[in-house]
């Protein structure tokens, strides 16, 4: 009879809490084996911007990642959920308070006569929450999962940062590449004119001539201030992500010597591989955990207190001890819908965490994909530019051959040069379109950031785990807490 009581009691309390509330069928995620384009696995190196081997840009890295305001602002708030972290285990700790009073009071005896009366007391009070049910605990490994998310989203940030940091300096130099060609398309045009203008004079060639290549020079010329305008507000937006203001940060140079080894990786790594997706696993482990505490506040809660102290008063002979020991248990019969409410809010906010990794992962995937058909279409436009830019300049040779053998007219030699300058200027700004999108694969596999290295203040790599609809994500079980941040 007890043991069946025990076990009507428990199914009772199980009641209580509700109905279970599992994780939606339709938030599972599917990982393919492999990318529509092909690719495997590969190292993606934490510093993969060096393979420019460019000392500007590496020191340009440095200044935004120790000086950027949105990674300061992300650090903030990790700093502001390691708080709310400390206040969360300390609810689930003894507490204790000391109180002490004092007086001095005159009053009249049955005979008449006062009697002046010094009195103090002085108390210890002791209170504790026994977690029976997992509430208290439920909510800090909540708080937890919160702070590492927090930390997960700064390592987030600092993969974005760095990749625009790269492709803002890749376009800022593609702008110095325009206009040494810009530049030096003026220069030859310049001689050009020169040489019509005598030719023109001398009686050799006509003021149509004469005129086409001074229209040609100013065509030219006036594409500098456009580019130079480019390279401008590449630079502010650089200086904007250093948290400086507007200013020259970068001399004209060289165009960029090497080139970073292009990364691969599997769609499993990718997800373990990329912070954004290890915070939303965090969040919906949070969310996870906030649902098994908002159960447990269906729960009876038992409280223990105890105080112990004295009294010493002139009226007294000796000085009084005094104590007290108790418990309290305290079951929720009805607060109009609250607790219910609480437990609909909690349960609604892990379906949408849910659903917010499978979107996580979903992005990272067609991030990558984009990418990588970035890389291999760019890659392969830039050859073919390569190459028609060498069928240009003969076919310029040639036109201007003619022209000066008579066969030709000035105008076949402005069409050949035209062609040959936007040639150019097309295969320029493509070998650089092909570094930023090598730059882009590395920031959406994740490059910058390993698991092993991103466990930040907390030491902790990912949280516990279990399978939901074929993917690894977080789960209300135990996370570690025997050393808890200095509350």
């Amino acid at each position: 009879m007890k043991r069946a009581g025990g076990l009507a009691a428990l199914l009772l309390l199980h009641a209580c809490a509700g109905p279970q509330h599992p994780a939606p069928s339709d938030a599972a995620v599917t990982i393919p084996a492999g990318w529509r384009g092909g690719g495997g696995a590969g190292p993606v190196a934490a510093d993969w911007w060096r393979g420019f081997h460019d000392p500007a840009l590496d020191a340009l890295v440095a200044r935004a990642l120790a000086g950027n305001l949105d990674l300061r602002i992300a650090v903030t708030r990790i700093e502001q959920a390691r708080a709310q972290l400390r206040g969360t285990a300390a609810v689930a700790q003894p507490s204790a308070a000391l109180g002490a009073t004092g007086g001095t009071s005159r009053s009249l005896n049955p005979f008449g006569i006062g009697v002046d009366q010094q009195r103090g007391q002085g108390e210890l009070d002791l209170a504790y929450e026994v977690d029976l049910f997992g509430r208290l605990s439920q909510s800090t490994q909540a708080a937890r999962d919160a702070w590492l998310a927090s930390q997960d989203a700064r390592d987030a940030l600092r993969i974005v940062l760095i990749a625009t940091v790269v492709e803002a300096y890749l376009n800022l130099r593609a702008a110095d590449a325009r206009l040494a060609i810009v530049r030096q398309t003026v220069e030859e045009r310049r001689q050009e004119r020169d040489l019509i203008g005598r030719r023109f004079h001398a009686g050799y060639a006509s003021r149509l001539e004469d005129q086409q290549a001074e229209a040609a020079l100013e065509a030219a010329a006036r594409l500098v201030p456009s580019t130079l305008l480019a390279r401008t507000v590449q630079e502010d937006a650089l200086a904007q992500l250093l948290g400086i203001p507007p200013t020259d940060i970068v001399s004209a140079g060289e165009a960029v010597a090497g080139v970073p080894d292009v990364p691969a990786a599997l769609p499993s790594e990718v997800v373990r591989q990329r912070p954004d997706i290890a915070a939303a696993e965090r969040r919906l482990a949070a969310a996870d955990h906030r649902l098994a505490a908002a159960r447990a506040a269906f729960l009876p809660r038992l409280q223990l207190a105890g105080s112990a102290g004295g009294v010493a008063s002139t009226v007294l002979a000796d000085p009084v001890s005094l104590f007290a020991l108790g418990g309290s248990v305290l079951a929720p019969l009805f607060q109009g819908g609250a607790l219910r409410a609480g437990r609909d809010a909690a349960a609604a906010r892990r379906d949408a965490a849910a659903y917010a990794y499978k979107a996580a992962v979903l992005q990272a995937f067609r991030e990558v994909e984009d990418a990588m058909a970035s890389v291999r279409y760019v890659t392969e436009e830039t050859a073919a530019a390569q190459q028609q830019v060498a069928a240009l300049e003969q076919a310029y040779r040639a036109a201007r051959r003619r022209y000066q053998a008579g066969y030709a007219s000035y105008l076949e030699q402005l069409d050949a040069e035209r062609a040959l300058l936007a040639g150019r200027l097309d295969a320029s700004d493509l070998r650089f379109r092909r570094l930023a999108a090598i730059a882009g694969l590395n920031r959406s596999i994740g490059g910058g950031w390993t698991e092993a290295g991103a466990g930040g203040e907390g030491g902790t790599s990912r949280p516990a785990e279990k399978a939901i609809g074929g993917v690894s994500t977080p789960a209300a079980q135990a996370i570690d807490l025997a050393t808890p941040p200095n509350s």
